[in-house]
């Protein structure tokens, strides 16, 4: 199979990356490009959230599994619709849900996870292409601190640093579908429109790989 039809055949994308990475910006930058229907994540549903970021021992529990269900519930509507729908972008993967349970679940917990996850999860349709967008912590605290999302105010540093590392162990062995890793710590693909312009070339590239690292030059003046 030539890399050609493999890009060719790009219809769904799934956008990746820790907190504060800007996959929902650059999630609705895409769909606007595509006119792409657009699945985003629910975070402002979860009734745990809030309390999760106070107390993450007390309310991991409570927090995953609200979000295995909603995310769950929102990629089997998705293969309802997709017949008719030619392209689709989303701001989140579904295998990712398994990153934070084995962040924050303690045994017990992980195994009523683990017995759940699998019966939700086989027969959903997987993406065509994931982005992961890869960032500096610093860059990550910076963009959490200026949209000041109540939830996410009692969010330390140390948590997003654990997060980073999770992040690239899950990704750097993810196979299950091509993938674009980008480092995204030095530009700004929501107000830069050279930015943008040359991220979205990288998702359609005709000589891309089935996994690939890409590392725009830097803007900053030297």
């Amino acid at each position: 199979m030539s890399n050609k039809k493999y890009i060719s055949e790009v219809k769904y994308i799934s956008i990746e990356g820790v907190i504060g990475s800007g996959k929902t910006s650059l999630a609705k930058k895409i769909k606007d490009r595509l006119n792409a229907k657009i699945l985003l994540e629910q975070f402002d549903t979860n009734p745990f959230l809030e309390k999760f970021y106070i107390d993450r021992k007390r309310y991991a529990f409570q927090t995953q599994m609200f979000f295995l269900v909603n995310r769950f519930k929102q990629q089997e509507q998705l293969r309802q619709e997709e017949l008719f729908t030619e392209f689709i972008v989303s701001d989140y993967l579904f295998e990712k849900d398994r990153i934070f349970a084995y962040l924050n679940l303690n045994t017990e917990e992980l195994k009523l996870y683990e017995s759940l996850y699998p019966l939700l999860a086989r027969n959903l349709r997987k993406p065509d292409l994931v982005v992961f967008l890869q960032s500096s912590t610093d860059r990550l605290m910076y963009n959490i601190k200026k949209r000041n999302r109540k939830v996410e105010r009692a969010m330390g540093r140390s948590y997003i640093e654990e997060l980073c590392e999770a992040y690239n162990y899950f990704f750097f062995r993810y196979n299950s579908t091509p993938l674009l890793i980008v480092n995204s710590t030095d530009i700004d693909f929501v107000n830069s429109k050279d930015d943008f312009e040359e991220l979205f070339k990288q998702l359609f590239r005709e000589d891309r790989g089935v996994k690939e690292y890409f590392k725009p030059e830097s803007k900053k003046a030297g």
